[in-house]
């Protein structure tokens, strides 16, 4: 069995923090509004989720600009 594609892979907010984004839901929002972060994808009625792949792909873009200051 071979593992599903990332972009189909859903984090939740609960898997955020393990990946170190420690981020309040407000933070969150307004870091999306100004297209700092990945935007969420409605999953239902009142759930939200990211696809893993533009996670890990903002993360990856936070650490080059470390490495660029």
């Amino acid at each position: 069995m071979t593992a599903p594609p990332s972009n189909k892979i859903l984090l939740t907010r609960e898997d955020l923090p393990r990946l170190g984004l420690n981020l309040s839901p407000s933070t969150l929002l307004r870091l999306e509004a100004a297209g700092q972060f990945p935007k969420r994808v409605r999953i239902g009625a009142h759930s939200v989720a990211w696809l893993a792949s533009e996670i890990h792909e903002h993360i990856a873009k936070l650490a080059a600009e470390r490495g660029a200051s």
